[in-house]
């Protein structure tokens, strides 16, 4: 059985960079609460997304490049645990972690971290590259993935957490 609290969810490659981490303060607002004043299970995935957005932007990965280039970065597979519940007016920290993989994807770790430091929820996506006019999937990464790949190897890509 695997242990309940997961810090990492995809394997280091030994001799790879460090992965891109970004972090965004936040605060639980009250269309994200139910009636019970708890964040409701399905906003955490909107959560992630807001750290994935700024994470491509500081690595040449976001949407508008994704237009730019023509591929598509689809999400394969999700997986969240929870922990512990995200209430109202809760201040938190959404961490984004881009881990580095050899395949023309993307690995993201995510992490919800209360005020306290205690951890909220933990959670994977995998996205894996596909033209955008034929929704065929790369077998090849795609330069716009392989221009950050050399940027990230030079560490031209700094960590904001």
């Amino acid at each position: 059985m695997r242990p309940r609290k997961k810090t990492t969810y995809f394997e280091r490659i030994p001799g790879s960079p460090d992965p891109i981490v970004v972090d965004i303060k936040r605060r639980v607002r009250f269309n994200e609460a139910d009636p019970m004043a708890i964040v409701w299970h399905g906003r955490y995935p909107l959560f992630f997304e807001e750290a994935a957005e700024e994470l491509g932007r500081r690595c040449g990965l976001s949407y508008s490049d994704f237009f730019d280039a023509g591929v598509r970065a689809p999400v394969v597979e999700l997986h969240i645990d929870y922990f512990q519940p995200l209430f109202l007016d809760e201040e938190f920290t959404i961490r984004a972690s881009l881990i580095w993989h050899e395949g023309s994807r993307l690995n993201t770790e995510y992490h919800l971290i209360k005020q306290n430091g205690s951890l909220a929820s933990s959670a994977y996506m995998v996205q894996l590259f596909s033209d955008h006019r034929t929704g065929e999937a790369y077998m090849v990464s795609p330069e716009l993935l392989e221009r950050c790949r050399r940027r990230w190897k030079a560490g031209e890509i700094h960590t904001q957490a």
